[in-house]
This record gives C-alpha cells, sequence and structure tokens, in this order.
C-alpha cells in the first residue's frame, strides 16, 4: 500500500465515528493541516465580502490536492471559491481593497488555485489568457516584493514566473507555446544564489538540478529546514518550496535525506490547531495572510513528498 493511500485509510478509519462528512484525524500533521484549512478558506469572503490570495487561492489550492490524494472534508468548504474562482472576468472587481491587494498577483493565485481544482476547465483558459496580458516583456512576471525574497503573498518575480508557466501548461499547452517559450527563456537565464530561487526553478521544472541541489545541501540548517539564503534561520515557506522542489529528484544522491530532515522540520513546526507560523519578510510579523499562504504551502510540500 502506498503511502498516500495509508495516510488515507487511516484519515478515514479515524474518521468513521464522526458525522458526515468524516472529520480528519487530529494526530496526522497533513490531516491537522486539512481541518484547520477546510475551516479557514470559506470563512474570509463570508467575513470580508471579497476573495483573497491567501485563503482562496494558495490554501484552497492544498485542499484541492489534499482532496486528490484521498483526505476528507467537508466539500462545503471549497463550494464558494470554487464558484469564485470559475469567473476569472470578475477577479478584478473583488470587493474593497485589502491587505496584499496586488491584482497581478491575485490573477496569478487565483488562477493556480483554479489549475488546481476538479471541477470543469472551461474556465482555465480565459483566466490564463489573463496571465498572458500581464507577462513582461522579458518574458517573466513582475511582482513586487519590496526588495526583499519572495514570500507566502509576494511570491518575487522567478516563483511568479514559474507559477505562471504552471498554469498555461495546465491550461493548454498548445495555444500558449508562445507565451510558455518565453518564460522558459527568461527562467533559464537565471543563475540561482538564493536557496529561494534554486526552489522555485525545480518546482517548475526548471534550472540547473545539479546546481539547486548543491544550494540546498549548503543551505539545509541543523534544524532540517531551509530559509531564503543559504546562510539563513529555517523559515517554513522556504522549507516547502524546496521540498516541492526536490520532490522529483528524490532519486538523486542525498535528496532523500534532505527530504526527511526537511518534511521533520516541518512537522516541528506545525501549530497544534494544524497552521504553521507564518513566513514573513522581515521575519517575525504577525500577519495572517501570511500565516494562511504559508500553511498552504507547507501542506503542499507534506503532501508531495509522501512516501
Amino acid at each position: 500500500m502506498t503511502a498516500v493511500r495509508r495516510l488515507g485509510a487511516a484519515v478515514a478509519l479515524a474518521a468513521l465515528s464522526c458525522a458526515s462528512p468524516p472529520d480528519p484525524s487530529p494526530s496526522v500533521p497533513e490531516a491537522r493541516a486539512v481541518r484547520y484549512l477546510a475551516r479557514e478558506v470559506p470563512q474570509w469572503p463570508v467575513k470580508n465580502k471579497c476573495f483573497s490570495c491567501h485563503n482562496n487561492g494558495d490554501a484552497a489550492r492544498a485542499l484541492h490536492e489534499a482532496r486528490r490524494r484521498g483526505l476528507p472534508f467537508d466539500p462545503a468548504a471549497l463550494a464558494s471559491t470554487d464558484q469564485w474562482l470559475r469567473r476569472p472576468a470578475g477577479w478584478k472587481d473583488n470587493g474593497p481593497p485589502v491587505e496584499y491587494s496586488d491584482k497581478k498577483l491575485a490573477t496569478l493565485q487565483f488562477a493556480h488555485a483554479l489549475a488546481a481544482s476538479d471541477g470543469p476547465r472551461d474556465s482555465l483558459v480565459p483566466a490564463a489568457e489573463q496571465l498572458r496580458g500581464l507577462q513582461e516583456k522579458d518574458g517573466s512576471w513582475a511582482v513586487d516584493a519590496d526588495g526583499l525574497p519572495g514570500s507566502p503573498v509576494t511570491y518575487g518575480r522567478l516563483l511568479a514566473t514559474v507559477v505562471a508557466r504552471r498554469v498555461f501548461i495546465a491550461a493548454d499547452r498548445e495555444r500558449f507555446a508562445e507565451a510558455i517559450d518565453r518564460a522558459d527563456r527568461w527562467l533559464d537565464s537565471r543563475t540561482p544564489v538564493l536557496v529561494l530561487d534554486a526552489a522555485a526553478l525545480l518546482y517548475g521544472g526548471r534550472g540547473d538540478v545539479d546546481r539547486c541541489l548543491e544550494i540546498f545541501r549548503r543551505g539545509q540548517t541543523g534544524d532540517g529546514g531551509w530559509g531564503p539564503y543559504v546562510t539563513s534561520p529555517p523559515e517554513v515557506f522556504d522549507t516547502a518550496l524546496v521540498l516541492l522542489g526536490l520532490a522529483a529528484h528524490r532519486d538523486r544522491p542525498g535528496a532523500a535525506e534532505m527530504i526527511r530532515r526537511g518534511r521533520e522540520f516541518l512537522v516541528r513546526s506545525q501549530h497544534p490547531d494544524g497552521s504553521w507560523p507564518e513566513t514573513t519578510r522581515p521575519p517575525g510579523a504577525d500577519s495572517y495572510a501570511q500565516r494562511i499562504s504559508t500553511t498552504g504551502w507547507a501542506l503542499l510540500a507534506l503532501l508531495a513528498t509522501l512516501q
């Protein structure tokens, strides 16, 4: 039995005594995160009269992946988000201005969540067309990170470009071939120095794998995690993105051990309620938005690296 099936079976067995729909077991890190996000994702539009790129983008994307891998939660948790995501023409008119209301970044995150959904795909092409209109002349997507490394709600230019490319491939590789090619040429011109940039490249299926793995080896801390630089203390978001980059390369020498230690760091860092401490730039700030997105990325990393 695969690890994903074992996890799904354990969660399902633990939920048999619960009312329908079953509630994930609080003893499994992935299931605790699902329970937390399934509560938080639908609350934002109710409380704030708009949809957010943290709750209804990154966090919803993580829930879609959890459902695909057999972790149960109430389908109603995604109902309003999915209805919103399937109307990309309305994304630009999204209620009152709120924190981190970068329209370009919001379009990226909503489109990424839509690409991860398991519903009708007819709205994904219009969403990708919106992204094509935001592509820079050099092939990248420029988002404002205030000169700091990308964060869960700012991404940074390299991760934003990787995300846009992933959306195009999910939407229609042939239709968006020219935009993908321009993105590829820009990504292939990057020489990563930061851990975060190396992780984003591998997550996007680009970059020199050996160089990126060497950056990961130098940057992994004694705690098992990674920060944005090779000399940084570990952060949840950076560790999650490295694990997502490593997931496709676990057969490389040393990669499986890096994954094991990185997973252990994430599990140790998880809060009892299923969330993770937010990764902020600079570190140490208090941000609900960053916490929700950080939790979404951490859950995705744990799911991607299950044995």
